[in-house]
């Protein structure tokens, strides 16, 4: 049983350092398509969220018009292009009118984080941690999101 123990075990232990090893050593950069542009929105847009990185390779964009008219997009799948309701609308004005988009802020060491990109009235800002005005703005259109977007 001993003799077994060491068969298996260390081929895979040594395995598994190389990797961690070689894995911190070069970091590797993948090359990703970039995301499909969102359907008959017009230009003149309210805000746009995009929200990448992560281990699963999250890439989430929402672009509202300022006439209520989203597109909703996910790395995979297609662009969900319809309006918000006028309450949806007030409440994500409702939101804006405090939010401040300030600096971006410097990507932090590791690979497992969210860049969370906020464009609004000409200002855009990449963050990684979320201030407190962005909140309620990225948390009311990551609901959207989920609401509106459909993987068929």
């Amino acid at each position: 049983m001993r003799r077994i123990w060491r068969i298996v075990f260390l081929p895979v232990l040594v395995l598994v350092l190389a990797l961690a090893t070689r894995a911190s050593a070069a970091p590797v950069s993948v090359a990703r398509a970039p995301a499909a542009p969102a359907a008959d929105v017009p230009q003149e847009s309210l805000v746009e969220l995009r929200e990448q990185g992560g281990f699963a390779g999250v890439d989430n964009q929402v672009i509202v018009a300022a006439d209520g008219r989203a597109a909703f997009s996910r790395r995979t799948g297609p662009v969900v292009d319809l309006p918000l309701t006028a309450e949806e609308l007030a409440v994500l004005r409702g939101h804006l009118a405090n939010l401040r988009i300030g600096p971006s802020e410097a990507r932090p060491q590791g690979a497992d984080f969210i860049a969370y990109t906020l464009t609004h009235q000409g200002h855009r800002a990449t963050r990684y941690t979320l201030p407190a005005d962005w909140q309620p703005v990225v948390r009311f259109l990551e609901e959207a999101l989920e609401k509106y977007w459909a993987p068929d």
